[in-house]
């Protein structure tokens, strides 16, 4: 008699000759497995490639059967497990999971050349009395120049502009074995009355900048130095970051195009001319 046919996974064939299995019903573990087993041998002879399983949180009972049958973990978010395998015996090609975290800093300067400052109640920074620029993590789909508005009124209360991207730069090993991409951003300041957030912020105010530049972490620790050399500059007038222009992507997607602007406007300005 012939046996028993087994139903296989539904997925969805991404560009790269793969396939994406989003489970949304609750499936027995054992049945799982009898199931992704038949799956796998299907796509092997359907020549495809990478096979992504994206599980949510509450089918957590089939990460097992999954890691048996050869997946590995990804990448995971607050509801879901996303797991891997490269099913042909050539060199495995699935991208790695994100390498780098991004965060702001915010250089905020008023007429008085007042920079704004905060003292945080925790982090590395906390009981030392070091004045330092707010900071913060960029949010997923969020430009860099609204995170840096959104870390400035969250910490400080202060509505700011974006003027520019000063500076930025990269380490490695920074939050847990991921590397860190910090910009340092220009921003102007909308209001004045400082409203500081009580549950991460010690203290807040406008210092002078030459109180700023005098404290001694910031005199005895090279990166900052170069920080506050590159800010002073360019209160001078002697130095230009990269503004902000929104433009679109081939797709039609919508995004932001970080270019120093004094030096482009030139050739902008000639093709303009030529239009």
């Amino acid at each position: 008699m012939e046996g028993e046919r087994i139903e296989l996974l539904s997925g969805v064939e991404d560009h790269h000759g793969g396939v994406v299995v989003d489970v949304q019903d609750p499936m027995d573990s054992t049945l799982f497995s009898s199931i992704l087993q038949a799956s796998i041998y299907k796509w092997s002879q359907q020549g495809k490639k990478g096979v992504w399983i994206k599980l949510p949180i509450q089918h957590s009972n089939l990460v097992d059967p999954a890691v048996k049958a050869g997946f590995r973990y990804h990448h995971a978010e607050p509801d879901y497990l996303m797991l891997v395998r490269w099913i042909p015996d050539t060199p495995d090609t699935l991208p790695a999971n994100a390498s780098h975290r991004v965060g702001v800093g915010a250089f905020v300067i008023n007429n008085n050349k007042e920079v704004l400052v905060v003292q945080e109640t925790g982090g590395k920074f906390r009981g030392t009395g070091v004045w330092k620029m707010p900071t913060g993590a960029v949010n997923e789909g969020e430009d860099l120049c609204e995170a840096a508005i959104r870390e400035v009124k969250e910490e400080t209360g202060i509505e700011t502009k974006f003027v520019e991207v000063l500076a930025f730069r990269q380490s490695h090993k920074s939050f847990f074995e991921k590397s860190d991409l910090f910009f340092v951003c220009m921003l102007q300041p909308q209001s004045f009355d400082i409203q500081n957030q009580a549950s991460e912020i010690e203290a807040a105010k406008w210092m002078p900048v030459e109180d700023y530049a005098a404290q001694p972490f910031v005199q005895d620790n090279e990166l900052f130095d170069f920080i506050r050399k590159i800010c002073f500059s360019k209160l001078d007038g002697n130095y230009n970051g990269f503004s902000n222009v929104l433009t679109c992507t081939s797709s039609g997607k919508k995004t932001y195009l970080y270019f120093n602007n004094r030096d482009a406007s030139l050739s902008l300005a000639s093709k303009e001319d030529q239009a």
